[in-house]
């Protein structure tokens, strides 16, 4: 579903309720009980373990509150911003049963911050303070490390979820759809397929046989093709609207070069009963684009 600002205004109050960095060390001198995850709790049911403490490691006092303050990070997740943060978050909000309290470690927070963080500030909100990644273990100490490898040593780039709410738009009529097209830098007919994986970050795969450049603007046609693997690389919010819980379809993309980068703004499917999209793209081949002023 399409994300707004109003769960990050309910997050935000969420995150304000938790009080001073100092809440986490304090949580050291009171009793604490064994609890199982109820089901209820979606963010971390189901996470890998059964059982939890409470108080957790943000001081919330009940299974309720639990339940009430974790499920307004489920938005956050949806975005798809890393694949560690559920478990960055589960271990702060559901902390393991042992004997000893397990904090995730720095580490963990900074690559979950880095990626994560920048989803926050589209609506204007900081990291809060009560999540700053300087309170946490190093990773030489005992604690909840990183699953996935980070950015910077992985050959693939983590996923950056984009501010921007990336939708189908409805095949309206050939007229907008050419308009549309020529606004953009450029266009491409290509087939999506998604990878079967069993991580929490989907992955997309562009099918380099099914690439009909229409419009290729600034860029080299040879170059196209990677450079939409790239867009569906680090843009999985968008991949992930677009192709609507399919696991394969054709699009027609267009969007903007912005750098290093390629940005969608607008994506069709290409199915038999958008008959105004087949229209747009056979008049494409003759059509005269209008000269932008200035």
């Amino acid at each position: 579903s399409r994300l707004g600002g109003l769960w990050l205004l309910g997050l935000l109050a969420c995150l304000l309720l938790w009080g001073s960095p100092g809440a986490l060390a304090s949580y050291l001198r009171r009793s604490s009980s064994c609890m199982p995850i109820p089901h209820s709790m979606a963010l971390c049911y189901n996470i890998g373990y059964s059982e939890m403490r409470i108080p957790n490691l943000l001081e919330h006092e009940t299974m309720t509150e639990v339940i009430q303050q974790s499920s307004s990070w489920l938005p956050l997740l949806a975005r798809e911003c890393h694949p560690d943060a559920r478990i960055f978050l589960c271990s702060l909000f559901a902390p393991i049963c042992l004997d000893r309290l397990i904090y995730p470690c720095r580490s963990l927070c900074e690559a979950v911050k880095r990626s994560c963080a920048p989803v926050m500030a589209c609506y204007g909100y900081p990291w809060p303070e009560i999540l700053n990644c300087n309170k946490f273990p190093a990773d030489h100490e005992l604690c909840i490390a990183a699953v996935s490898m980070d950015e910077n040593s992985s050959s693939r780039r983590m996923p950056r979820a984009s501010c921007k709410d990336c939708e189908l738009e409805e095949a309206s009529t050939a007229r907008e759809i050419l308009e549309s097209l020529c606004a953009n830098d450029f266009a491409v007919k290509i087939r999506i397929l998604r990878k079967n994986t069993t991580t929490t970050i989907s992955d997309f795969n562009l099918d380099p046989s099914k690439v009909e450049v229409l419009k290729h603007g600034p860029l080299l046609r040879t170059e196209i093709p990677a450079r939409l693997q790239h867009w569906l690389d680090i843009d999985a919010t968008c991949a992930h609207n677009i192709m609507r819980g399919t696991h394969a379809g054709v699009f027609i993309v267009s969007g903007e070069v912005q750098s290093d980068k390629v940005v969608v703004n607008k994506a069709y499917a290409w199915q038999k009963r958008n008959r105004n999209l087949h229209q747009a793209v056979r008049r494409w081949k003759h059509h005269h684009c209008p000269e932008q002023v200035g």
